[in-house]
């Protein structure tokens, strides 16, 4: 490599690590404004994020980047440069391209909204309050349709959002996956409401007192392989994980005095996707491939530990000792199994993050038909309550008592997160293959999960998943460790072996 390529490289990482720099700051105030902010102060925080933000902007597509880009890019260069630089380059020009074609004037006015959205958001559910939040909502619609005019998209507009959360997928490969779900998902939820066999969960919704969950949780989360050394467990409204660096990944959850359950998994579910964050090689940190591959990935990681783990027998057979130590009166006479039965209740319910692993997928489905109807513009915000009512009755049989446990459960929509709830399905369907593969390769995986051994699962996980980042891409990660592309007969067979068992079908 020639001296005028060394500068140009030693250039090219300085700017890159100032944007990634940009983007931890916000991530900071991001994080504060859910979890610390006074509320008087939303305004001021969301303005400063907007500024950020619109900077953070203006520096990835300047013509100083895409003087980097062409440079870099220039075969004779490109083909000296080690592997994760290579994929830097790519990984900017792909930002490049797509944040280009926005007015950076109107994106940082769109990141004030979604700023903005989320605390108003906040504040309107508790209230049922959906008048409050609607015309943030058809602001935020308005400016993703306009968004997607800039970008073009090839097939279905909604594919320009799916792609950026999960690189590859397409509406034409999620129409069919899903309709096979759904039609195995009624079959079986249907099977096991006939059964007679159901688990007692009286225990469940007893008191428990937050301080005590809390205790539990932060002894539970750390036991699976949270590191607090590198993180933290707060309160918020929504649970949600985000990173600042492997050596900073901070989780929320929210206590709830009578459902033991809501924290306790909500905790083990954002301990997975901290997991993953806090073992990503930091040879990629200071670089856009310092972060998950997809938010699909992501979710496969703490969907498998939330459920094929933490809702698992031979886990509680470990810790449900520990467990009635902590609440020895709530859960008196309640043996292990009675236990595992209860926590795998499946049961129609009104919240998607309550929703057991069964008809979970149901909820997604009935976000992504309507989030493909609003940006197609075949419905209307105004919408959103009745159809969505509809579609909770027609998939699951329940219809929500308010918005609040309707279409305003989710905070994704008031930051704009368009094109991302597949990808919690995805996750579920990844999780399922992977540990398919898993279980091979590790031939006394229940034995270790039985003696609270997790340091093996974790170091496979690292090697074939986490410490990769972005280097790999979602079909490159599942080919490699799978030997197939995404296949959900996986999960199939593992949602009907599990509750076939457990209800004795």
């Amino acid at each position: 490599m020639s001296t005028t390529q060394e500068t140009l490289v030693k250039s090219f990482r300085e700017y890159v690590n100032k944007l990634v720099t940009y983007s931890q700051a916000i991530a900071v105030l991001s994080w504060d404004l859910r979890t610390k902010a006074p509320r008087k102060g939303t305004e001021a925080r969301s303005n400063v994020i907007g500024m950020l933000s619109g900077e953070h902007f203006k520096l990835a597509t300047s013509p100083q980047m895409e003087e980097y880009l062409l440079a870099l890019e220039e075969p004779a260069v490109f083909s000296t440069l080690d592997p994760i630089l290579a994929k830097t380059v790519q990984e900017c020009r792909k930002e490049f391209d797509r944040s280009k074609k926005l007015p950076a004037d109107r994106y940082q006015e769109y990141v004030v909204l979604t700023a903005t959205s989320g605390s108003v958001w906040e504040e309107a559910r508790p209230k049922n309050d959906f008048a409050a939040f609607r015309p943030y909502l058809e602001k935020i619609v308005a400016f993703q349709q306009e968004f997607i005019g800039y970008w073009g998209y090839n097939g279905h507009k909604y594919n320009a959002l799916l792609d950026m959360y999960e690189p590859g997928m397409t509406v034409g490969q999620l129409d069919p996956m899903f309709a096979t779900l759904r039609a195995k998902t009624v079959d079986l939820v249907a099977a096991i409401a006939a059964s007679p066999n159901q688990p007692d969960t009286s225990f469940l919704t007893k008191h428990y007192e937050p301080s005590e969950q809390e205790k539990f949780n932060r002894f539970i989360v750390e036991q699976i392989g949270y590191d607090f050394a590198a993180g933290r467990l707060d309160v918020s409204a929504h649970p949600f994980c985000t990173t600042f660096a492997p050596t900073d990944v901070r989780i929320t959850t929210r206590f709830i005095p009578n459902d033991l359950r809501t924290a306790l998994f909500g905790s083990i579910h954002e301990t997975g996707h901290a997991i993953y964050e806090q073992n990503i090689s930091m040879d990629l940190f200071g670089t856009p491939l310092c972060d998950g591959t997809s938010m699909g990935i992501h979710e496969s990681q703490s969907r498998y530990w939330e459920n094929m783990v933490g809702r698992s027998l031979p886990f509680w057979n470990h810790f449900y000792g520990d467990l009635t130590k902590q609440f020895p009166t709530q859960l008196e006479g309640v043996n292990v199994e009675r236990f595992y039965r209860a926590v795998n209740q499946v049961t129609p319910s009104l919240i998607r993050i309550e929703a057991d692993e069964v008809t979970y997928n149901l909820h997604i489905m009935i976000r992504y038909e309507l989030e493909k109807g609003l940006i197609e513009g075949s419905l209307a915000v105004e919408d959103l309550p009745h159809l969505w009512n509809e579609k909770m009755q027609e998939y699951l049989g329940v219809t929500p008592d308010s918005d609040a446990n309707g279409c305003m459960q989710d905070v994704h929509w008031s930051e704009g997160l368009f094109g991302y709830f597949p990808t919690y399905s995805l996750g579920n369907v990844y999780a399922a293959q992977i540990t398919n593969t898993l279980k091979k390769e590790i031939s006394n995986y229940d034995e270790l999960i039985a003696s609270g051994q997790f340091a093996p699962i974790r170091s496979w996980l690292k090697e074939k998943i986490h410490r990769h980042g972005k280097m790999k891409s979602p079909n490159e990660l599942l080919q490699d460790i799978t030997g197939e592309l995404t296949n959900a007969n996986y999960l199939v067979d593992y949602l009907e072996s599990k509750y076939k068992t457990i209800y004795q079908l």
